[in-house]
């Protein structure tokens, strides 16, 4: 009988076929094999070692009557200044109107809190204060802000420190930034009360603190040694250029001093667009229709400019004492600029050259809104020029008043001293050029070439004795 189902032989089964499933199959991604890491020696490793910009806030406090608060705000604007070119970031300014400072706080408390507030919200490393703050002050905020406070002046300090390039400039910084930490050394090494005793010590011993104040002052005196070291030779320095007429270039910081100094010598001074870019004083000669002259530039001022700085840089600032003529640059097109010109008044009268012969130089003409109102400031400072130190504008007329100064300085005037003083014709040998000296019976008579402001201190001093022929 035939079988007639058919029959089927059964396949191999492939393994490579899948098994069938119920489920969609969906192939799985094949990982790679990771390669094999390299080892990297420490010195060859990189990190970021990239600072984060300082986040800060700026105090400002107006007070009636002495302060109003445009000037407040005109005050933070330069604090803010100031703080840009210290490389942080001002993310907010906050004023407070008080009749009287806190003695403990500075700002209210209600103000100390919303402050704090703040620095939580914005993420503030620092705040700034524009006003100097007292030891108890700063410490106290610091508590309760919970945060690094600031002066202005501590500012100025660490910027000074920051464009400190030559050894006598690092010097004098030294000493300021020590004689302002001195009395914050309490702030600075709470955690170093602990007394030293035992062997070798007799009684308890003295606090790391009082340690530390004894190592500021002797450091101090060290410093000031070395500046009178580094006057000494700049004195001797300029007694070699007492022939030569010297002019030194003042003004309130980033006027254009610089650039100035750089237009009419063909040097290469730094110039920056910041402020106290300029720190150590610069001397350079120049030649004016075959006069040869020196001018110095010197570090820029700016009003609340601490006592403990002019103190510390008065062996720069001893080229404008010394100087025959100053050149008070101003930059013209700033809004507040006839306010910057007394602080620079006020500074050279600390530094008793107020009444030096002096040329106003108005910079910065080409940035004028009204140019017209040159005329009117032509008639308020009569010996002055206006100038565009960048662009070479007016430079012919600039040099011309120089000129015309300088021979005015150094002009041979005959004076006589009646009856015959030894010790007055002794002091004319010490600030004047001697041409001639002739000794008579009854008087003693002198030509000689001396500054303008000295020759009035000797007419008025010495009125009874002294005469201009």
């Amino acid at each position: 009988m035939t079988d007639h189902n058919p029959t089927y032989e059964e396949e191999p089964f492939d393994e490579t076929e899948e098994p069938f499933d119920d489920e969609p199959y969906i192939e799985e991604p094949v990982e790679e094999e990771e390669e094999e890491k390299k080892y990297v020696k420490p010195s060859e490793r990189v990190f970021d070692t990239a600072r984060k910009t300082e986040r800060v806030i700026l105090v400002g406090v107006t007070r009636p009557k002495s302060q109003m608060r445009f000037e407040t705000d005109e005050h933070l604007d330069e604090l803010e200044l100031l703080t840009e070119t210290a490389g942080a970031d001002v993310v907010e300014k906050i004023y407070q109107n008080r009749s009287s400072i806190s003695v403990t706080t500075f700002i209210g408390k209600g103000k100390a809190e919303f402050l704090a507030q703040r620095c939580e919200d914005l993420d503030v490393q620092t705040v700034i204060f524009d006003d100097d703050l007292s030891p108890v002050q700063q410490r106290n905020l610091e508590r309760s802000l919970n945060r690094k406070v600031l002066d202005r002046t501590a500012l100025i300090l660490d910027i000074f420190a920051l464009h400190a390039r030559s050894n006598a400039a690092k010097t004098q910084v030294e000493l300021a930034q020590l004689q302002y930490m001195l009395p914050r050394l309490t702030r600075l090494w709470t955690h170093l009360s602990k007394q030293f005793g035992g062997i070798g010590t007799k009684g308890p011993g003295e606090t790391q603190i009082e340690t530390d104040r004894r190592i500021v002052r002797d450091r101090i005196a060290h410093l000031k040694e070395k500046l009178e070291r580094i006057d000494r030779q700049r004195a001797t320095q300029r007694k070699g250029r007492t022939n030569i007429t010297r002019i030194s270039l003042v003004g309130y910081t980033n006027v254009g001093k610089s650039t100035l100094l750089n237009m009419l010598t063909g040097s290469d001074v730094l110039v920056e667009n910041k402020l106290f870019a300029t720190l150590d004083s610069t001397v350079r000669a120049v030649d004016i229709e075959g006069r040869e002259l020196l001018v110095s530039d010197t570090v820029g001022f700016i009003r609340k400019l601490p006592t403990r700085l002019i103190a510390s840089f008065k062996s720069t600032l001893d080229e404008v004492v010394e100087s025959d003529i100053i050149l008070h640059v101003v930059d013209v097109s700033h809004p507040y600029f006839k306010e910057q010109i007394e602080v620079v008044r006020d500074t050279l009268k600390e530094l008793q050259a107020d009444e030096k012969p002096t040329i106003m130089v108005f910079n910065k003409i080409d940035m004028l809104d009204n140019p017209g109102a040159m005329s009117g400031l032509k008639s308020e400072y009569p010996y002055s020029v206006f100038i565009s130190a960048s662009r070479g504008i007016n430079v012919t007329e600039l040099k011309g008043a120089i000129l015309l100064m300088a021979e005015e300085q150094h002009r041979e005037k005959e004076f006589e001293i009646r009856p015959p003083d030894f010790s007055l014709s002794a002091e004319f040998h010490r600030v004047a050029r001697i041409v001639e000296e002739k000794y008579e019976e009854d008087h003693i008579r002198i030509r000689c070439i001396i500054p303008a402001d000295v020759e009035q201190r000797l007419l008025k001093v010495h009125a009874d004795r002294l005469r201009l022929v």
